[in-house]
C-alpha cells in the first residue's frame, strides 16, 4: 500500500477503528523508532503475520530519501536510512521532525508526570542527539544501579561498588537536568504569547520545571538516600522523578484549573512546540492531527486550522464538517476504511 502525501494539509478520514492512527503511527515510527502510542513493537505487526516493513520517503535540502522500518516478533526491530543500516536510533532521530497531537495529550496535564517527561523526552532526542544518548546512557546506568541494590541485599560487599554507579548517574543525569531546563525555559517563551491570543488576552500561560533535585545538587541528594535506596532496593532521586507544571495567571491549571484552561493549555504546548523546532533547526516541522478535532470547542478548532495552514500536516477524523466549515484549504483527502485507503477529489477554499 502506497501513501502520496501532499506537502500541504492531507486528510484521512473514516469510521472509528478503520486503521486512519495506524498511518501515523507509522509515520511516527519511521521519524523516531518509537509509536506515539507507546505500543510495542508486536503490537504493531498485524495479527496473523509475524513482520511487518514501512517505507517513508522524504525530501531534505530537496533531496529524496527513504528510511525503512522493519518490525519483526520476539526479535529487534531493524531500520535503514537510505539502505544503509542503522545501529542507533540517534541515526534517525531529527532527520524528519514530527510533532503528534492526540486526544491523549488533551489529557498531559491532569496526568501523572510519566506523560510529561515522555513529552520531554520525544521533543529534546528529536532536537538533539546528544541530549539522546546523555538520556540513554542515564537510563541504563539507573536500571543496572536499581540491579545492583537488589543484588546488594543479598551480597552486602557489592555495597563498595555503589560509587562507581553514582558517579556515572550523577554525570548523565545532571546534563539530562539542565537541557530539560533550557528547554522548558525556551519552549514557555512560545506558549505565553500563543496562550494568550488563543484565550483572547485573558490568561497568561507559564511553564515550569519541577526536577526532582537541581543538577549541583544532585550528588548531595543521591548520597544522602543512599540507605533509603538500600531499603526500597530502588533509585529514588534522578531526573526519572522530574516533572513540570503549567501555571494560568500563577495558578496550577493541573490543581486548579478547569477542564476548558487544560484544553486550551495543552493546545498552547502544542503549538509551541511547532515555533520552537522552528527556532531551532530553522525548518518546519511535520505535524500529526490524531482526531483531536472532535476534541475541541469551536474556538479551539479555528485558532488550531489558522495556525497549521503553512505547515505540512496529516489529520485523521470522522468527518469532513470542521474543515469545510472553517475553510481550510485540503490538498489531499483520503478515506480510509477496513484498512484499505482511498482518494478522494480535494477540496479548495
Amino acid at each position: 500500500m502506497e501513501l502520496p502525501l501532499s506537502p500541504g494539509i492531507n486528510i484521512l478520514y473514516g469510521d472509528n477503528a478503520q486503521g486512519k492512527t495506524n498511518i501515523l503511527e507509522a509515520l511516527y515510527l519511521c521519524a523516531t523508532t518509537k509509536s506515539h502510542r507507546g505500543s510495542k513493537d508486536r503490537e504493531m505487526i498485524r495479527f496473523g503475520t509475524d513482520e511487518a516493513h514501512i517505507r517513508m520517503i522524504y525530501s531534505k535540502k530537496q533531496v529524496d530519501h527513504k528510511i525503512d522500518m522493519h518490525l519483526r516478533a520476539g526479535r529487534a526491530k531493524a531500520a535503514a536510512i537510505d539502505q544503509v543500516p542503522i545501529r542507533r536510533a540517534g541515526e534517525i532521530m531529527g532527520q524528519v521532525h514530527m510533532i503528534c497531537f492526540s486526544p491523549e495529550d488533551l489529557a498531559m496535564i491532569k496526568n501523572g508526570p510519566a506523560m510529561r517527561r515522555r513529552f520531554l523526552d520525544m521533543e529534546l532526542c528529536q532536537l538533539s542527539n546528544v541530549y539522546l544518548h546523555d538520556l540513554s546512557d542515564y537510563n541504563k546506568t539507573v536500571n543496572q544501579r536499581n540491579n545492583l541494590l537488589r543484588q546488594i541485599s543479598f551480597n552486602p560487599s557489592l555495597a563498595d561498588t555503589l560509587d562507581i554507579w553514582d558517579a556515572q548517574l550523577i554525570h548523565y543525569g545532571q546534563r539530562v537536568i539542565r537541557a530539560r531546563a533550557e528547554f522548558i525555559e525556551k519552549l514557555s517563551r512560545w506558549v505565553t504569547p500563543l496562550h494568550g491570543r488563543l484565550s483572547g488576552g485573558n490568561e497568561k500561560m507559564a511553564l515550569l520545571y519541577r526536577p526532582d533535585t537541581a543538577a549541583e545538587e544532585f550528588e548531595q541528594n543521591l548520597a544522602a538516600a543512599r540507605d533509603n535506596d538500600l531499603r526500597l532496593k530502588t533509585t529514588s532521586r534522578g531526573p526519572h522523578r522530574d516533572d513540570f507544571i503549567f501555571q494560568i495567571n500563577g495558578i496550577d491549571v493541573r490543581r486548579f484549573g478547569s477542564q476548558g484552561q487544560q484544553r486550551t493549555a495543552a493546545l498552547s504546548l502544542k503549538l509551541s512546540e511547532i515555533e520552537l523546532v522552528r527556532e531551532t533547526i530553522d525548518d518546519d516541522p511535520v505535524l500529526l492531527l490524531d482526531d483531536v478535532f472532535s476534541e475541541l470547542d469551536a474556538s479551539r478548532q479555528k485558532y488550531l486550522i489558522d495556525c497549521i495552514r503553512d505547515v505540512q500536516t496529516v489529520v485523521t477524523c470522522t468527518g469532513m464538517d470542521e474543515f469545510i466549515d472553517n475553510r481550510l484549504r485540503i490538498d489531499c483527502i483520503y478515506n480510509v476504511a477496513a484498512g484499505s485507503i482511498t482518494k478522494r477529489e480535494e477540496l479548495h477554499e
